[in-house]
């Protein structure tokens, strides 16, 4: 350990002198670094999705991050995919992925209900997550297969489930000739 100083690194550490401005550009520093692994999780299952969506529907069959016409005409939510278009979606994907905070899930049920609400009556919603980290947020899993359960999402996938999840979009794609 000698040769590598980790014991002289231990001591500038324990005897520096920290000021308030070094403890707020710390904690800066690590909320901005969760915040951005957060976006990259997000992004990198959106692309899962896309991928699978593209290989069903095709280039330019569909719309990425969008807000969509809502049930009045009038009004638009904001979904992760919308096929065929967000003027007249028949199928809305919103993915998330967790594993940051707690607070990103508890935010899902927001959205969640919000495109619910606002989807027309013959439009299907999926909802695909990246599994990780539901064990520690049950009763919002539970809140969200109710919503399967009731009709209000069609189907809950995660990343493990993509077989399925393309075979699904292919008897979408036929029953709603798209």
């Amino acid at each position: 350990m000698d040769h590598l100083l980790i014991r002289e690194s231990i001591r500038n550490v324990i005897n520096r002198h920290y000021t308030w401005k070094d403890v707020i550009l710390e904690r800066l520093k690590f909320g901005r670094g969760s915040a951005i692994k957060g976006q990259r999780r997000g992004r990198a299952l959106e692309d899962f999705v896309e991928n699978i969506v593209k290989s069903v529907f095709g280039s330019g069959n569909y719309e990425t991050r969008c807000s969509f016409v809502g049930i009045t005409g009038q009004s638009t939510e904001k979904a992760d995919f919308a096929i065929p278009s967000k003027e007249a979606p028949r199928i809305l994907i919103e993915g998330k992925a967790y594993g940051a905070t707690g607070s990103k899930q508890t935010d899902v049920l927001g959205d969640v209900n919000r495109i619910i609400s606002e989807k027309r009556h013959d439009t299907i919603f999926v909802l695909v997550t990246d599994g990780t980290t539901w064990n520690q947020r049950v009763n919002d899993l539970r809140k969200l297969v109710q919503l399967q359960n009731e009709g209000y999402i069609y189907r809950i996938y995660t990343k493990k489930m993509s077989a399925q999840m393309h075979a699904d979009f292919q008897e979408m794609k036929s029953e709603f000739h798209l």
